[in-house]
């Protein structure tokens, strides 16, 4: 039998994911699930022989439930993350960990009340080139790093602004918080936390009111390092690019797999007596198994004690790196890093 019981809240693309992940793992099963439409959370129930909640209420009241993975729109993560801590759950909760800092800070205060762990659904980190080059960069293969560039985004589609993530109340932010919160995490664990940004957002195409649907960032560091990195809703060509330079060389992972392409990552050797680096470029054409492997190291810190990646503490990292890009790009001003709004 099962050692965990799962609960899943919001059973859309991201909550279906997770629910098939769950269901695979030797040490999981899904027990409930909820959503707003009674017969999307049916047909996922159904799946994976779970039965269906009336609401979220029940379902993190649940004796059954020992995990409560929150897939709803960015507006109803921090409540329902923080009611399924106080009734005793574990809580995975989906990026961005809310819409504000404040939202995020609660769920970490929240969880250490309950004495539960909360894991924020950070599954690039477990993209395969990605780990890879992180694994690279702490053994020192390119030196101490120097810089980063990150590009990343999709086209949108017509209509967005009359989806969730086009509206301000559920969603918070616009392109910055959605695929830009990923690329602060990612810049958070390779080159650690920022002394001030400088950011620019841009609502060129998509009728998203006060949303962006470009964000434009420039990081520094203590350590001297700079990173820069735009992310958007206006990049036809779906495209993931993360570079890291260092003294010695340097790391490009490009793609994610299916629309971004296939997934590399590309270490260059600088030769130090000069001349062109030597390139050596692994490719990673497989399923993408970053779900799966993101599932199973949040169930081995649960059961065994492990620390696992995507903490909440990693969670409050990415929003205040938000928080302080979003407060630079209103006042067209650098901001530091850790000052917090009014």
């Amino acid at each position: 039998m099962a050692e965990l019981g799962v609960g899943i809240v919001g059973c859309g693309a991201i909550g279906r994911r997770r629910a098939d992940e769950a269901a695979r793992h030797p040490r999981t099963a899904v027990v409930a699930v909820a959503d707003i439409v009674p017969a999307v959370a049916a047909e996922v129930a159904t799946a994976h022989g779970a039965r269906v909640a009336s609401d979220w209420r029940e379902l993190v009241a649940a004796a059954d439930v020992d995990v409560v993975c929150v897939a709803t729109p960015n507006g109803f993560l921090a409540e329902i993350a923080c009611a399924a801590l106080a009734a005793g759950k574990h809580v995975l909760v989906e990026k961005p960990m809310g819409r504000t800092l404040e939202e995020a800070q609660a769920i970490a205060d929240a969880a250490l009340r309950a004495e539960r762990q909360v894991k924020v659904g950070f599954n690039h980190r477990y993209h395969p080139a990605i780990a890879r080059a992180h694994a690279e960069l702490t053994a020192g293969t390119i030196g101490a790093p120097i810089n980063a560039r990150a590009r990343y985004g999709h086209g949108g589609r017509p209509g967005y602004e009359r989806e969730w993530r086009g509206d301000p109340v559920l969603a918070g932010g616009g392109e910055l918080t959605d695929q830009g919160v990923h690329v602060a995490d990612l810049l958070h664990w390779f080159l650690g936390v920022p002394h001030d940004v400088f950011a620019v957002t841009q609502t060129a195409v998509w009728p998203l009111g006060a949303l962006e649907d470009n964000g434009f960032a420039i990081m520094r560091y203590a350590g001297g390092q700079v990173a820069v990195f735009h992310t958007s809703w206006t990049q036809w060509k779906n495209l993931f690019s993360l570079e890291v330079f260092g003294e010695r060389g340097s790391l490009v992972v490009e793609g994610l797999g299916r629309s971004y392409g296939e997934e590399s990552l590309t270490i260059a050797h600088r030769a130090l007596e000069g001349g062109a680096p030597r390139l050596e470029r692994i490719a990673y054409d497989g399923p993408d198994t970053s779900w799966r492997d993101e599932w199973a190291d949040f169930v081995a810190g649960l059961l065994e004690g492990r620390p696992y990646l995507g903490s909440a503490a990693d969670g409050l990292v990415a929003m205040q790196t938000l928080a302080a890009l979003y407060r630079s790009a209103h006042a067209g001003a650098p901001a530091p890093y850790g000052a917090r709004s009014g």
